[in-house]
């Protein structure tokens, strides 16, 4: 496999490569890019054959959609390149029609980012959070005017639960309406709660996975040892603020969307695992994280982000690289999420549900 094997999202005519390139890092100082940088990042993806963008209305305060729309203006490559943006999160304190997924916000939010970007339009447009507030009805309709106002193509939803994606996508289809075409949620060997309810709804309504954080916010890298143990209790943060002290990429040390919850011992124990494998495979360990991703179901386009372009480069290395089923089997058992109830009962073999009766399900 390689960048440009370029594949459907979704079931929609939205077609992307297999990594996409997460702007997170662009302006936003602390673990980030600054312009010159961010550029290299940027240039280094799309030389490579790499054609979707993701950013956020929050990101370094708005400066890494501001930078995104600087270089696809600057390259003329923006008919080449899929946008995809976000809105939900507060972008300010004190407002609370500034956050969330009510329409004055989504609306605001997609005006915002259009104008940051420097578009007329935002191809894949997501829900960044659930807000536990707004209906489903509201939200579907909010995002369906947007479409047919053409300041969207797609849609997709981040950080929500199944149930709620699955409501607004069946009223999509009832009321012939244009329904969500993937989820945006975190997925690596360290944390892998997308497999219990949000991957069956997703393969049931055709929708693709674009996974966030697929090196576990760099735990997987090899880069923390044993010693983070005792920082498992520290709170996480938004990534809202640009340009403040840069503490070398260390993204776990600091304020961070995980906070400590990564740092135990069952994901230590993950890490080892990996390292076993990449000296085996004479790769890094990232690249066996992120080659452990590529392959699971539903996969639509691999989230990566970087602070320098050297990580891309190698990032994309990933793609030639194929686990042997003994190291995926080794991978799987170490990381395996552990099955709450009423989860393990979905996977009792049919024959015990039907009297030991074996059949097909595919008649």
């Amino acid at each position: 496999m390689n960048l440009t094997d370029y594949r459907p999202f979704g079931r929609s005519g939205l077609i992307v490569s297999p990594l996409s390139l997460g702007t997170m890092t662009f302006g936003a100082g602390r673990w980030g890019s600054e312009e010159a940088e961010a550029r290299k990042i940027f240039e280094t993806y799309v030389e490579a054959g790499g054609n979707l963008i993701d950013t956020a209305d929050i990101y370094g305060g708005g400066e890494s959609e501001k930078m995104v729309g600087e270089l696809l203006a600057d390259n003329g490559m923006r008919d080449r390149i899929v946008v995809s943006t976000k809105s939900g999160f507060p972008r300010s304190q004190g407002h609370p029609m500034h956050g969330g997924n009510g329409a004055y916000n989504i609306r605001a939010g997609i005006e915002g980012s259009l104008r940051r970007l420097k578009t007329d339009r935002i191809d894949l447009y997501w829900i960044h959070v659930w807000d536990r507030t707004t209906p489903a009805e509201e939200v579907l309709n909010t995002l369906a005017a947007a479409v047919a106002r053409g300041e969207i193509l797609y849609y997709g939803f981040s950080n929500t639960p199944s149930w709620y994606v699955a409501k607004v996508a069946t009223l999509a289809a009832a009321h012939n309406l244009p329904g969500p075409v993937g989820l945006q949620n975190a997925w690596s060997l360290v944390d892998r709660g997308v497999e219990l309810d949000l991957l069956p709804m997703a393969q049931e309504f055709g929708l693709s996975i674009m996974p966030w954080s697929p090196l576990g916010g760099g735990l997987l890298t090899g880069k923390y040892g044993r010693e983070m143990l005792e920082q498992a209790n520290r709170p996480g943060s938004v990534p809202n603020e640009g340009r403040v002290e840069s503490d070398g990429g260390n993204r776990l040390s600091g304020d961070n969307p995980y906070g400590g919850m990564l740092f135990t011992e069952r994901n230590f124990d993950i890490v080892d695992t990996v390292r076993e494998i990449a000296d085996e495979l004479d790769v890094s360990m990232a690249t066996v994280a992120l080659a452990w991703v590529l392959s699971l179901p539903a996969m639509g386009s691999l989230l990566l982000g970087a602070s320098r372009a050297e990580q891309i480069a190698s990032n994309i290395a990933a793609l030639e690289v194929e686990l042997s089923d003994d190291q995926r089997a080794r991978l799987d058992a170490v990381s395996a999420p552990q099955l709450l109830n009423p989860y393990f009962i979905f996977q009792l073999p049919t024959a015990m549900i039907f009297g030991q009766t074996v059949f097909s399900r595919s008649a």
